[in-house]
This record gives structure tokens, sequence and C-alpha cells, in this order.
């Protein structure tokens, strides 16, 4: 009896040490080029199949009406290039029960999937640079605002300061009751108390978009232009380097398809990727 325990706790720690090792590269399927003026970030809806992507058209900190909301097929043609429009330089962008909330440098629009309207612009009081949006399970708005280092908290049109001293606050997920930050060349997790862990640390650049894997993995962007797997144990890979060509901002993912979307902001695209596991 215990050989055969000790031969299945061997086991059991293969397995979990394979799991950890897994590997993953990208491989190129499409890059929508047309009618994309510095895309930021992109919403897979998989109701719709369609995708959504935010664009700045301009200076990312300025308040010039250019922005707005495109509307991707997911074979990269472009449905609606102005489904959206008014808006400044929007970033970050979620979705909760049928409501897509924008990060809008100081303000958090959110606008009705159903017909395109705006609904409501949330002003963030004393906010500079408002960049990613997450949801919880009770429908609470959580932006980071990269400029001051903050995580904001939005509950029945009223934000308040959830989190201060987050390093370049950016991009952001909930799992569970955990809302995950990357802050600057950081991945951080806090739970419900606010209680931080460093998950992963040393990205060669400062972090932007955040997207669970299915096995609890990560996959992190650097808006210089960079990809990262990053593991539950914090090792990471570089999946893609390609600073200098074009940026690696706000990532859409459909875990299902195992498809990664990247917006290359200052490349005016969005390229498609398929997740080889090897």
């Amino acid at each position: 009896m215990y050989f055969m325990r000790t031969f299945l706790s061997v086991l059991a720690l293969l397995f979990v040490s394979n799991v950890n090792a897994q590997t993953i590269k990208l491989e190129k399927l499409w890059e929508a080029k047309e009618q994309l003026p510095v895309p930021e970030s992109v919403v897979y809806v998989a109701e719709k199949k369609e995708l959504y992507v935010s664009l700045i058209d301009g200076e990312g900190n300025v308040k010039d009406g250019k922005g707005g909301v495109a509307i991707l097929n997911l074979d990269g043609s472009v449905k609606n290039a102005t489904w959206i429009t008014g808006l400044n330089a929007p970033k970050g962008m979620a979705i909760y029960k049928g409501k897509l909330y924008v990060a809008d440098i100081t303000a958090v629009v959110c606008i009705d999937l159903s017909n395109g309207k705006i609904i409501e612009k949330i002003e963030v009081p004393n906010a500079i640079f408002l960049n990613d949006i997450a949801i919880d399970k009770k429908g609470v708005v959580y932006v980071s605002d990269t400029r001051t280092n903050k995580i904001h908290r939005i509950a029945n049109g009223q934000s308040t300061v959830y989190l201060e001293n987050v390093m370049a606050a950016n991009g952001l997920k909930f799992v569970k009751d955990d809302l995950y930050a990357l802050a600057g060349p950081e991945l951080i997790k806090f739970d419900k108390n606010k209680n931080k862990t460093v998950i992963a640390s040393g990205f060669e650049k400062s972090g932007d978009g955040l997207e669970r894997l299915p096995n609890g993995d990560f996959l992190v962007t650097c808006w210089a232009g960079i990809i990262y797997h990053v593991r539950k144990d914090g090792t990471k890979d570089k999946l893609l380097d390609v600073q200098g060509k074009m940026n690696t901002a706000d990532i859409g993912f459909d875990p299902k398809a195992n498809t990664l979307w990247v917006p290359t902001f200052n490349a005016n695209s969005v390229v498609a990727y398929q997740l080889k596991y090897k």
C-alpha cells in the first residue's frame, strides 16, 4: 500500500511538472489593416462572433473627440468601422450584461451593445490616464490609471479609489474574487481583502494586456512589442518580440478556439494568432 501511494504521488508530481513545463507558440492567422487608426484594445463577443476594437485615432492623452469603437468579423474583415464615434482616446474595454464599458482618459463610457447607444459617461475624479477595465461578478467596474498609479472602483455610477501605489497600473483581470493587475514589470494578485501577491516579475517592459488561459496561466503583453506566457508558478516564456516593428497593446482572447487578437497601436492593425501547445 505504501509503495502504491508513493507511486501515485510520483505520477501526480510528474503530471503537474509536465503541465507547468508546457510551452506555447503563436501562429499568425491574419492581419486586419484597414480603417483601424491606432487600435488599443480588443474584446471578443462570443455570442455575436464579433471583435470590438477601441480606436484612439490620435494622441493617447488628448480629448479631441476623434476616438471610437469598430467592429470586426472573426476573419478580420471590417463589419462597422464607425460603430461608436465621438470618444477621445478609448483604451481598455470590458463587457457585463449587454453593456460595453470603455476607459476614455478621465471617464468610463457605458455603451448598450444591442443598439450602440452611449448610456452614460462616468467621470473619475482626479483621473489622468485611465487605461484598462475589469468587472467583477456583481457588475462592479474597476479601472486602472497608469499615470496616477491607482485603481478606481465604480459602483452605482459612483467612483472611488480602490487601490493606490500600483506602479504604472494597466492591465486588469478578475478571476473569481481576485483582481489581477499588471503593474510596471510585475503581475500582481489582490484578493478580496486587498492583500497583495506578486505572481511574476521581470517583464522586459511595462505590462499592458492581460488574459487568462483555461489552465490558470496568463498571456501578458508589453506595449513596446512583447508577448509573454506566464505560468501559475511565475515562470515565463517570451512568445513574441516585435519591438520597433509594431506594438502589442490590450489583447483579446477566445479560450475555446485558442485565438489571440493583438491590437498593434501605432502600426494601425489587429493581428490574430493561433495558440499552439507543445
